[in-house]
Order: structure tokens, then sequence, then C-alpha cells
């Protein structure tokens, strides 16, 4: 039952009403027994750093944020943690001491996804990204700071790809659709809304089909649907794939431990998203 103690924690956007974020969390905070709610706030574009201002004002404990406030967010809060100050963004705003921080917990929600579905760390590894937009630069940060063997980003355009390259020192830029440095790989990612059920074309590629193979790991971030053109390419050729819901759970756990300082129950968080009680 809220009450006046209750504790607040808010997804903000523009537009934020179909975000899946309340439910992971409130389900969270039921399964630990803590008096939290999580609530979606819309926020016009522009306004992102008077949200900063309004989380001080009203006692908000944690805010996620989503498009398009991710980089006013960061500008407006009083400390950034290392990767978000290394791409100048933040999804996760938390308070400590005092004051604000911000936080990209992306990239790392992706590095504990993977090493939650496969059973082993990205460390080591030859890894592809294709796409350069926030999700792939922190993507492409996180598996840097991870100890990724090597980074090839690959994107339509070549100067985001550079960009988002600079973010890990293992990292070179690619060409788009060729096939050799996918072939190559151990693990394929897919950073892009290609795919996506509503995007630009649902039944586009990222990467080339006929690169992958059985020895690769391969993930979309994509989770509507669960099972995109690349995994079901991928499966078909005996790689072992992973949808986005691992990134989704794993950032939003990592958002909640900053919160409220408790281990983040995973399983409930998943049942969330996708009604199976599995913390893959």
């Amino acid at each position: 039952m809220i009450s006046g103690l209750t504790r607040l924690a808010a997804v903000i956007g523009d537009p934020v009403r179909h975000s899946l974020s309340p439910a992971i969390h409130n389900a969270a905070f039921a399964a630990c027994g803590l008096d939290w709610v999580y609530v979606a706030l819309p926020v016009p574009a522009g306004q992102g750093a008077r949200a900063v201002e309004a989380m001080k004002l009203f006692g908000i404990d944690g805010l996620s944020v989503t498009m398009p406030h991710k980089a006013a967010v960061a500008e407006a809060a009083d400390e950034l943690t290392e990767s978000a100050q290394a791409l100048g963004v933040s999804n996760c705003l938390f308070r400590r001491d005092g004051l604000v921080v911000g936080d990209s917990t992306d990239g790392d929600g992706f590095v504990a996804a993977f090493a939650a579905r496969f059973g082993r760390p990205i460390a080591g590894l030859d890894v592809v990204v294709a796409g350069a937009g926030g999700a792939a630069r922190s993507i492409v940060e996180a598996v840097g700071r991870a100890g990724a063997s090597t980074v090839v980003v690959v994107n339509r355009s070549p100067a985001g790809a550079e960009a988002a390259a600079a973010l890990a020192p293992q990292a070179v830029v690619g060409t788009f659709g060729d096939a050799d440095p996918v072939a190559e790989a151990d693990v394929v990612v897919n950073a892009t809304a290609l795919g996506m059920t509503g995007g630009p074309d649902p039944t586009a590629m990222p990467v080339p089909a006929e690169a992958l193979g059985a020895h690769q790991l391969v993930i979309d971030i994509v989770y509507q649907p669960r099972m995109t053109p690349l995994l079901l390419a991928a499966e078909a050729r005996g790689a072992a794939v992973a949808d986005g819901v691992g990134m989704l759970v794993h950032q939003a756990a990592l958002a909640f431990q900053r919160w409220t300082g408790v281990d983040p129950p995973l399983a409930t968080m998943v049942a969330a998203v996708t009604g199976n009680d599995t913390s893959d």
C-alpha cells in the first residue's frame, strides 16, 4: 500500500507510456518487500535538465532515462560515473551523499546479460557490433572495458562507426555489409533497430546471414519480436543466440541496485517481461 513513507522512482522520456520499466521495477520492489513505487513520467523534449531538478525538489530516489533526454540529464547531474562520462549520456540517475549521480547501465547490462546467457565472460572474445547509436556506443565502451579481444564496429555511416569505435582502445571500424569480419567473430551483436517490430524494415538483416556460423554467439538487443530475422538466421546455422530481454533486464537490475542497495531479483524481473520465471 502506498503511504507517506513510500519512495518513488520513475522513467522519463518522450514518449514513455509504452515503457516496460514500470512492470519490471514494481515486480522487483514487491519481490524484495520494498516500500517503493515506480511510474512513467512523460517529459517533453528539451526538458531533461529540469527533470533532474525536479528529482531533487520532489525527493525522487531514482530515475531511468530514455530518449531524448540521456545527454541532457548527464549534463545536469552533479556527478557522472566513468561510463556515463565516456559516453556523454546517462540512462540512470541515483543519489549518493546528497548528490545526483548519472550512470549508464546499458553497456554493463549487456555484459552481464551475456555472461548470464552463455555462462562465460566476454573477455578475450572477438566481437562485431552492428550500429553506432546510443545502444551500440554503450556496448562498445562496456565490452572494451570488459576485456574483449577485438571490437569491430560496422554501420551504414562510417563517421558514426568511427565515433563508436573511439570508445574502446581495441575497437576498429569495419565496412557495413562485409562478411569477413562477421565470419571471423566469436560474438555478433545487433545494436540497430533492424528487425524490430514496427521498425524501418522488420525483415532487414544488420549483417550478412551467410557469414554466421555454429562457432558464434549472436545477440540481438531487439526484444520485440523475441526472435528477429538475425536470430532466426543464426540459429538455423547452428549459432547460440540471445534476444534483447537479457540486456533490458540486466540494465534495469543495475539501476535497481544503485537506488536501493538491494540485490535485484533477476528471475522476477525477467518474468515481468516474458511471463516465464527464468533469469537468462
